[in-house]
Formats: C-alpha cells, sequence, structure tokens
C-alpha cells in the first residue's frame, strides 16, 4: 500500500523557513513542528498536564506565512495594550491608537519575516 503524501518536498522546504523565520513564537507557546508528508502544524496554547490547546495543520507555505504573522502582531499588540492599561483588547483598535512610528515599525517586520523566509510579499 502506497502511503498519501499531503505536502510536496519543495513546499516542505518552503514551509521549514517560513517556520524557523517565526522561532521567536516558540517563547509564546506557539510551535510550529514539521510532520513529515503530513505537513507542519501549528500547536499553541500549552498547559500542563493536558498539552496544546490547538493545532492547524498547513501544506502551503503562504498560508503558514500569513498565520503566523497574524500571531506574532497580534501577541505584539497584546503586550502593547497591557503597557497603554487598554483592558479591552481588539486588534484593530489597539492598532489605531498606536503612533504611527510604532505601527510602521510593526509592519516592517513583516518585511523582516518575509525575506527571512524566502516569501514575497505584495
Amino acid at each position: 500500500m502506497e502511503k498519501e503524501t499531503y505536502i510536496t518536498e519543495e513546499e516542505q522546504k518552503k514551509c521549514r523557513k517560513v517556520a524557523d523565520a517565526f522561532s521567536e513564537l516558540e517563547d509564546m507557546d506557539i510551535v510550529v513542528v514539521d510532520v513529515g508528508r503530513y505537513g507542519f502544524v501549528k500547536l499553541q496554547y500549552y498547559t500542563p498536564p493536558t498539552g496544546f490547546e490547538n493545532d492547524f495543520t498547513f501544506t502551503d507555505s503562504r498560508r503558514l506565512f500569513e498565520d503566523l504573522w497574524e500571531e506574532w502582531l497580534h501577541t505584539q499588540l497584546i503586550m502593547l495594550a497591557r503597557e497603554m492599561k487598554i483592558e479591552d483588547i481588539d486588534y484593530d483598535d489597539i492598532f489605531r491608537r498606536l503612533p504611527e512610528e510604532k505601527r510602521d515599525e510593526l509592519m516592517g517586520r513583516k518585511q523582516h519575516f518575509a525575506k527571512a523566509a524566502g516569501i514575497e510579499t505584495g
């Protein structure tokens, strides 16, 4: 019986680069794991003894990149909201309240991640 493969070798290499580019997310309890022919799995919200609460599978590097970018950006916005003592966390609202320089800095990080991951952004 032939084993089915759900991700191409090319996409697997691209996904590995994306996961490596966002490795700092591991400090925020978000881990991306290469699961071979099945693709890559994003695990998040670790709580002992049950483990990770959420898992998402990716076989497309662009989708993985956009998902991890959103996770990174939202995490930064949550930390900034705490510093600004904003209790109701609405990502768009927090982003709008930031000074233009800070918004530009955050959005500039997307280009940094894209370059590290070998992803073109439009």
